[in-house]
């Protein structure tokens, strides 16, 4: 496999290639910056890259964002990100297209032959890799959820708002009063944490969080 390594570590970096090397890959570039990487991943096009994420010129993430970049431009190509902790706004962002290809694992994973190797192969075959780490606070927020405190008559009246449905409209649906949906509504808003700030429409900001959970 044709692999590009990013990673601002000279030590890091010498590693991965030992280690690619060993496996039978050929590392057709290794660079140590965000911008060279996307610039690298256009010359030489290579089947995949192992990306670190905090790289300069910020040392934030620029690496993802340019491993994003990358994949915008060769849609083919395969990234693992590596990091030295777990932020799930990183996997979530690197998940976001949809499209497979990708993994997340922390630096310390990859010191085994055979856990880079296989994830390799996953991601050139479509597939994803999440470290176990990441998948653990991927998991906590999914349970953390707000919309999962509410009740199933709360969920079909917040169902009924994204409808566009007013409040009468709803208590006729539901046979139930209008002081009930009033109710019902004021503990949607509590328990999803829209408390009354005056200049947001909570009912708005309600079913927008409804609608990105569908």
């Amino acid at each position: 496999m044709r692999v590009l390594v990013a990673d601002d570590s000279v030590l890091l970096r010498e590693g991965l290639l030992r280690l690619l090397d060993e496996a039978g890959h050929i590392v057709v570039a290794a660079v140590g910056d965000a911008p060279s990487l996307v610039l690298a991943a256009a010359e030489y096009r290579p089947e995949a890259a192992v990306v670190d994420i905090r790289m300069p010129p910020t040392m934030t993430d620029d690496g993802l964002r340019a491993a994003i970049e990358a994949r915008r431009a060769d849609p083919d190509l395969a990234v693992l990100l590596l990091s030295a902790y777990v932020e799930k706004s990183y996997a979530e962002a690197l998940l976001a297209d949809g499209r497979g290809g990708v993994g997340y694992l922390l630096k310390d994973r990859v010191a085994s032959l055979e856990v880079l190797t296989d994830a390799l192969t996953t991601i050139r075959g479509g597939g994803t890799v999440l470290d176990p780490d990441v998948v653990a606070q991927l998991l906590v927020q999914r349970r953390a959820d707000p919309l999962d405190r509410l009740t199933p008559r709360e969920r079909e009246v917040l169902a009924l708002m994204a409808e566009g449905r007013s409040n009468a409209a709803i208590a006729d649906r539901l046979v139930v009063s209008p002081g009930a949906v009033e109710k019902h509504i004021g503990n949607i808003f509590a328990k999803i944490d829209l408390p009354d700030a005056g200049g947001d429409n909570r009912r708005v900001l309600a079913v927008l969080a409804w609608l990105e959970r569908r």
